[in-house]
């Protein structure tokens, strides 16, 4: 959306995610402009301080250079926090990913996503899925539009070709088809040792290799819980990059992780998916066939023993499209934001009685959340 947008976007970061495996490298990686504005002292705090630092910080921002239309995506703090600062600034905003629904209260991102619903004047909804719980919420029907997901324009463009994905594989003495990519990092998984540790034995307990990326939450956990030997029997490998992820999860025989991400890049690169949680606000990916949901234990089991047997999954996965669209997703959603709230470009030429049109360029309060599942 921000190169579509080019000059008039103007990318504000939070900072939410720290770790630069995780954050910056999506800025050189995507070809980003590096953020116009960064906030400081947010990453790392309690969730409600994070809120409220960012909102603070937002806000003065917002007052300094008022924009046209405040973009956020997805279900961050930082999206909460975007749309709420907007809000009390009378900008209008416009929730990208609009519409996913957990229904499950214990879920921060839950919270998140009801709490940006009645802030946004524009709903750009994924799926018609998503569009629907809008519409049942009292949302009106002018405001919402089904536009696809980014994600698959992201993954399209990102993933590595062939030969350098094969390099990649072959970096972590693995082969194609012959291993598991697990992420785990949600607080529902991390945040319960008995849980953490009966998912990691369950993965460890595998005859294929698992690699694991350890997110820094789970790492933290991992100290915290002592659980350092059930993890020394996985593949442990550092926070990979996009491309670096995608290509591992493009060739290896199962993934299992709790990231919302990587439901929709599983229907992308064609693989199936254990999802180790206790709910989704996906559901296009399971009812599509791309990936089962399982909870820790007796469900996460069955799931693996009848995935890995299944001989013809990536066959049949092939065939099938992406729930969440053909990759025009930004294109569709640039369209609605400049046809609601920016003004036509500027002829080159002006009088010179004529004075300049004030800044009103969009801003994108984006969290480095493309990473934050890894």
């Amino acid at each position: 959306m921000a190169r579509l947008l080019g000059p008039r976007a103007r990318i504000v970061w939070s900072g939410q995610h720290w770790d630069p495996a995780l954050t910056t490298t999506f800025f050189a990686q995507y070809g980003l402009p590096r953020p116009h504005h960064l906030l400081k002292g947010v990453g790392g705090e309690p969730r409600g301080r994070q809120i409220g630092r960012m909102v603070s910080a937002l806000s003065d921002h917002l007052a300094a250079r008022p924009p046209a239309a405040v973009l956020v995506q997805g279900d961050t703090n930082t999206a909460a926090a975007g749309a709420l600062a907007a809000h009390c600034a009378g900008i209008p905003v416009v929730h990208v990913e609009a519409g996913l629904r957990s229904f499950d209260p214990g879920m921060p991102e839950e919270a998140n996503r009801r709490l940006i619903a009645p802030l946004a004047d524009l709903h750009c909804a994924p799926t018609a899925t998503a569009a629907a719980h809008l519409l049942r919420e009292g949302i009106e029907a002018d405001r919402v539009v089904i536009t696809g997901n980014t994600v698959v324009e992201a993954t399209l463009a990102t993933l590595p070709a062939e030969a350098e994905a094969h390099r990649i594989v072959a970096e972590h003495a693995v082969t194609p088809g012959g291993y598991l990519l697990a992420t785990i990092h949600r607080p529902e998984n991390t945040d319960d040792a008995a849980r953490l540790a009966q998912i990691l034995d369950q993965l460890a307990a595998l005859d294929l290799p698992v690699l694991l990326p350890l997110h820094p939450r789970t790492r933290a956990a991992v100290e915290a819980f002592g659980l350092r030997g059930p993890v020394a029997r996985l593949r442990r490998i550092e926070p990979l990059d996009h491309a670096g992820f995608l290509a591992l999860a493009r060739h290896c025989r199962l993934l299992v992780s709790d990231s919302g991400g990587v439901q929709e890049e599983c229907t992308v690169l064609k693989r199936p998916l254990v999802v180790v949680r206790n709910s989704t606000e996906r559901p296009e990916a399971v009812r599509a066939g791309f990936a089962r949901l399982a909870r820790p234990g007796h469900e996460l089991a069955r799931a693996l023993r009848e995935l890995l047997a299944d001989e013809a999954v990536g066959e049949r996965l092939a065939q099938l499209p992406s729930p969440y669209g053909d990759g025009r997703a930004s294109a569709e959603i640039v369209a609605a934001v400049r046809s609601r709230y920016l003004a036509p470009e500027p002829r080159t030429e002006q009088h010179t009685d004529q004075r300049p049109e004030p800044d009103r360029t969009p801003v994108a309060a984006a969290a480095t959340g493309v990473g934050g599942h890894r």
